[in-house]
């Protein structure tokens, strides 16, 4: 993601001087709303990156040089089973979990760390070209986003590129963080905003676009960062949100607008 602490209102910015990179662009994709189940606690000083369930751990991956970390929490009881902190200078990017290994990315490193998913530690690096941003897994291969309006695919094994998709109708949109939902769909935050993209990662259309603006009154995002970090809960139809610094995690359904 475009990483400035406190980066919303420079977004704010861009979307004034050039709308186009904000707007959607897209006339044919569903409109769709967020509807709260739930809210969570979410620490305010995570700068959250990516955001994964597996069976009941919740991971979560955050950012800034310095501050970025990768913790495990148990989604049941909200006990934390594991933290680990990432060594100067990397900058902490998305996460997810392949089988008996975590990914975390980096932003402009060029490096991805494989980790142990209980204890954290970890395992090995592996380099790759470009930059990172949103990381998710599906179907024996990682999906991994840079910034642009390009997915690319990844072998879980080695992190070797094995394809890529563009969009098809948002080449402006800049994804962000990941989700691989369980019916194949790949859902991304558009920085700066408060969209969601849902993709058909075979064909690079997007199949829906999710207002989740207004999840936080005025007074809670005053001082916070994006909206960043989604997360599907297995076998429902919700998912876990939040954003940079936010207070607050919400359980949410995406519906019909």
């Amino acid at each position: 993601m475009k990483h400035t602490g406190r980066s919303w209102v420079g977004a704010a910015l861009i979307c004034l001087l050039a709308p186009g990179a904000c707007a959607n662009a897209d006339n044919t994709a569903p409109r769709m709303a967020v509807e709260v189940v739930a809210t969570h606690p979410h620490d305010p000083g995570a700068f959250t990156q990516g955001l994964e369930i597996d069976g009941d751990v919740l991971y979560e991956g955050t950012g800034m040089v310095g501050q970025s970390d990768v913790r495990s929490t148990d989604r049941r009881g909200g006990a934390e089973l594991a933290h680990t902190e990432l060594p100067l200078p990397f900058f902490g990017e998305g996460i997810t979990v392949a089988g008996d290994t975590l990914w975390q990315l980096t932003w402009k490193e060029g490096v991805a760390f494989a980790r142990d998913p209980r204890s954290l530690a970890e395992r090995r690096r592996v380099q790759y070209q470009g930059e990172g941003w949103g990381l998710c897994h599906q179907d024996g291969r990682l999906v991994m986003s840079d910034g642009s309006a390009t997915l690319t695919f990844r072998d879980p094994e080695t992190f070797a590129v094995t394809g890529s998709v563009a969009l098809t109708d948002r080449p402006d949109a800049r994804l962000n963080e990941l989700e691989c939902a369980e019916d194949g769909s790949v859902y991304a935050n558009v920085w700066p905003t408060d969209e969601i993209l849902r993709i058909d990662p075979e064909t690079g259309r997007v199949l829906a676009s999710i207002d989740a603006a207004g999840l936080l009154p005025p007074a809670q995002r005053a001082g916070t960062d994006v909206l960043n970090g989604i997360a599907a809960i297995p076998g429902t139809d919700r998912f876990l949100i939040t954003g940079k610094y936010w207070p607050a995690m919400f359980e949410v359904r995406f519906v019909p607008a």
